[in-house]
C-alpha cells in the first residue's frame, strides 16, 4: 500500500467532510421515510428507526472514524463505494491515489 501524498491528503480531509454530510443527509431521509410510511404503532416505528440508526452508525464508523494519512485511501475507497462523492470530486485525486483506491475496491469485490 502506498502512502497518500500531501495534496491528496488535503483534498481527502475536505471531501471527507462533504461525504459525511451526504451520508448523514441520506440517513436522515431514511429515518423520515420510516417514520412517514410506518402504519405500525409508535413503538414499532421507534424500533424500526432505532435498528436503522444502529446499522447506519456501524457504516458511518467504518467510513468516517479516525481519518489519518495511513488509512485515508481505505476510507476513500469506502466513501466511493457508498457513492458519496461525484466523479468530478473523485477525479481531483492524483493517479497514484486513484490506482490504490481501485486496487482496494477490486480486492473487496473478490
Amino acid at each position: 500500500m502506498i502512502d497518500i501524498k500531501e495534496p491528496d491528503w488535503k483534498l481527502f480531509r475536505i471531501l471527507h467532510g462533504v461525504a459525511l454530510e451526504r451520508y448523514c443527509e441520506r440517513v436522515i431521509e431514511e429515518v423520515k421515510s420510516v417514520a412517514d410510511e410506518s402504519s405500525d404503532s409508535y413503538h414499532d416505528t421507534y424500533l424500526g428507526i432505532f435498528l436503522l440508526l444502529r446499522e447506519r452508525d456501524k457504516t458511518l464508523a467504518g467510513i468516517f472514524d479516525d481519518p489519518r494519512p495511513s488509512n485515508a485511501l481505505v476510507l476513500l475507497a469506502s466513501i466511493i463505494e457508498e457513492d458519496l462523492l461525484n466523479e468530478e470530486e473523485i477525479s481531483q485525486f492524483g493517479p497514484e491515489a486513484l490506482e490504490a483506491v481501485e486496487s482496494i475496491m477490486r480486492i473487496r469485490r473478490r
